[in-house]
């Protein structure tokens, strides 16, 4: 990975434009005092000049502006934050998710259990720059985004983007970018990564949302769509569409593919200040700063798995919109099939979510044959209290699900993005009713941890069985170590190779025959 890359590496990568990196590292070269992504066209600088830089973000507080020409801000996100479980790793997601703009610095430290002074001495030893800096190269990432993707006025931009006046973006785009933000946007390109798509009626963004590599937008849109929540949630082969919770009201989001193959995005907000934030979120769930080429590379690398990555590149895994839900939903799908736990958080977000008139109005979502999502999924604290009169099943699984719910509401169980993957692990084992398959499985949903293995899993087991690995979970654990630090990857890659569900005989109902694919020790919710 990019971090680990000597300097003569990266210059390989600089001086043969690979795009694989971009997002990766920023190079910044002393004769211009510019800074550019790897795949930058322009001539390559001497050795001499060229600084690597881990973030964009130390490269503006070493003095270097972005390159008008390569527009490094557009580049997708680094895989190093979901890859690193490290303080730096879980500062980054949290800056994106946009908690210095909400709380600060120090509630930015207190997430991760240092002093804001010791935090700040942290990040600019690992990452070049500080929490404040860090924050401040992501509101000018948001608002290039969308000064050249919507026709948001300035202002708009500037609060969208969490800067806290006008004048302090209009000072920061003119240093990060060196030109004010009506040129950035005047110097707009339609191009297969920018560009403004024509506005849709009733919505308030619609923008691209970079990648890089390959796209398995098929897998994801299918994954979606056999887990929908009714309501709240509208899929089809093309198209994704919900509505979310977000600190400042609710929203609603949609993602697509349009005629060049990029993922866009379109939302309707309560606020604009949580836009950066809804940006993340849709990212992480669509896995879009994933480096499918060097998972793909790795996992081809076994003969057993080199079939699977040929027919499916770019495989990605779904991330989490919302940590608190992504729980709820994983243990109400224990034990029971996707239709099934689909069935139970449907009748849940209808009987405790609450409507969002406003939301009812938008287009809806593919071939409009589906109402949009205008329900929210239920707060923690509506399931807490009213969960056993919708809830069906055990008692024991009931008092699991809502002692969970509760936990959330009060505070006294933390789930984020932000978290120690070791520390979360552990908080949720410590749960009743949360066993090692689901406290793994939010994990690897909710940090986008890439390295989670799923050995108990019944659909992995099955696919694993039909790929010529081993099917015993012991013995398949084993083995997946070998494809470290992807085993999420591989995880998917055998979901994807579950055998198709036989035939149900005339006389025996299709309903009692559990498909492999739709099941495992957990659920897949």
């Amino acid at each position: 990975m990019s971090l680990a890359m000597t300097f003569d590496e990266r210059y390989r990568a600089i001086d043969s434009r690979d795009a694989r990196f971009d997002g990766q590292f920023v190079t910044a070269v002393r004769s211009t005092g510019i800074y550019c992504r790897p795949s930058c066209p322009a001539r390559t600088p001497k050795p001499s000049n060229v600084t690597f830089y881990p973030t964009s973000a130390a490269a503006h507080e070493a003095g270097y502006r972005a390159c008008k020409r390569c527009l490094p801000e557009a580049a997708p996100g680094s895989p190093q934050w979901n890859l690193r479980g490290d303080t730096a790793g879980r500062a980054m997601r949290l800056i994106a998710d946009g908690v210095v703009e909400r709380e600060g610095v120090p509630g930015l430290a207190r997430r991760l259990g240092y002093s804001p002074r010791h935090l700040t001495r942290l990040l600019t030893a690992e990452l070049g720059a500080g929490p404040l800096a860090l924050s401040r190269a992501h509101r000018a990432q948001t608002a290039r985004m969308l000064l050249v993707g919507t026709d948001l006025s300035a202002a708009d931009v500037a609060f969208s983007s969490g800067f806290a006046s006008v004048r302090q973006f209009n000072d920061t785009i003119r240093e990060v970018f060196g030109m004010p933000p009506l040129e950035l946007r005047a110097r707009r390109r339609v191009s297969r990564h920018e560009g403004p798509a024509a506005p849709a009626p009733g919505v308030t963004i619609d923008l691209a949302l970079p990648h890089r590599g390959a796209l398995d937008a098929p897998g994801l849109f299918s994954w979606m769509a056999a887990r929908a929540v009714s309501g709240a949630e509208v899929a089809t082969a093309s198209t994704f569409a919900r509505t979310l919770r977000l600190p400042h009201g609710p929203a609603w989001f949609e993602l697509r593919l349009d005629d060049l193959g990029r993922v866009r995005l379109r939302a309707a907000l309560t606020n604009l200040a949580d836009l950066s934030t809804l940006v993340t979120r849709a990212r992480r769930l669509f896995d879009l700063d994933a480096d499918p080429d060097a998972v793909d590379e790795s996992l081809a690398q076994h003969p057993e798995l080199a079939p699977l990555v040929d027919a499916l590149p770019g495989i990605r895994v779904p991330g989490a919109a919302d940590p608190h839900e992504m729980l709820i939903r994983a243990m109400v799908g224990q034990q029971i099939t996707v239709v099934a736990a689909r069935t139970a958080l449907t009748s849940l977000t209808a009987a405790l979510g609450e409507d969002v008139a406003a939301f009812a109005a938008l287009p809806s979502p593919g071939t409009g044959e589906s109402p949009p999502p205008s329900r929210l999924f239920p707060t923690m604290a509506a399931i807490a209290e009213r969960g056993p009169e919708v809830l069906r099943g055990p008692a024991a699984r009931i008092r699991a699900i809502t002692g969970a719910a509760a936990a959330l509401a009060d505070g006294s169980l933390t789930l984020t993005a932000g978290d120690d993957a070791v520390e979360q692990r552990a908080a949720l084992l410590e749960m009743p009713g949360i066993g090692p398959w689901t406290a793994d499985y939010v994990r690897m949903r909710v940090l986008a941890d890439p390295d989670v293995f799923l050995p108990g899993d019944v659909a992995v087991r099955a696919g694993a069985g039909a790929v010529g690995l081993p099917a015993e979970a012991r013995a398949l654990d084993a083995w997946a170590a070998r494809t470290a630090p992807w085993r999420s990857y591989l995880t998917a890659h055998l979901w994807h190779a579950v055998p198709p569900k036989p035939a149900a005989p005339r006389r025996v109902a299709a309903s009692r025959i559990p498909a492999p694919s739709l099941m495992t020790t957990g659920g897949i919710s």
